[in-house]
């Protein structure tokens, strides 16, 4: 009679392991590419927030002088964001002003780098924005 071994053998062992080794992977790089997709999410609402600001203070006052100086505007403080500009969300840095060409008193170009996508590609009418193509996301005056 023979004895009936308890356990598995090194080789089922082995099995197991790498399939769970090519799981684990697979879940990090999803895991990964979805946060970097939230994050890019972030940095297009955040723009898109400072351009209603920027517009805002332009209803108000004729101009878009104060998006220069990137000073926070509401009515009472004179702040263009009452909470401040964003941040961007990896703490990569801020996002790009391009103030030297395409911030004034008509008109502005705000850009944020995006990690897992690619920005937009067209360049804006009247305003000169250098990072306009590549994985740049840029959003310039609407008047």
């Amino acid at each position: 009679m023979k004895k009936k071994q308890k356990g598995f053998s090194l080789l089922e062992l082995l099995v197991v392991i790498s399939i769970m080794g090519i799981l684990i992977a697979l879940g990090t790089v999803a895991f990964i590419t979805v946060q970097k997709k939230g994050r890019d999410s972030r940095r297009r609402g955040d723009i898109k927030a400072m351009q209603d600001a920027f517009e805002q203070y332009k209803a108000d006052n004729t101009s878009y002088e104060a998006c220069s100086t990137m000073a926070a505007y509401d009515s009472g403080s004179g702040a263009i964001m009452p909470g401040g500009l964003p941040s961007d969300p990896k703490n990569s840095g801020s996002f790009i002003y391009n103030t030297a060409d395409g911030c004034d008193a008509t008109g502005y170009c705000v850009c944020a780098y995006l990690e897992g996508s690619i920005g937009n590609s067209s360049a804006p009418s009247g305003v000169t924005c250098d990072y306009t193509s590549g994985d740049y996301y840029c959003l310039t005056n609407l008047q």
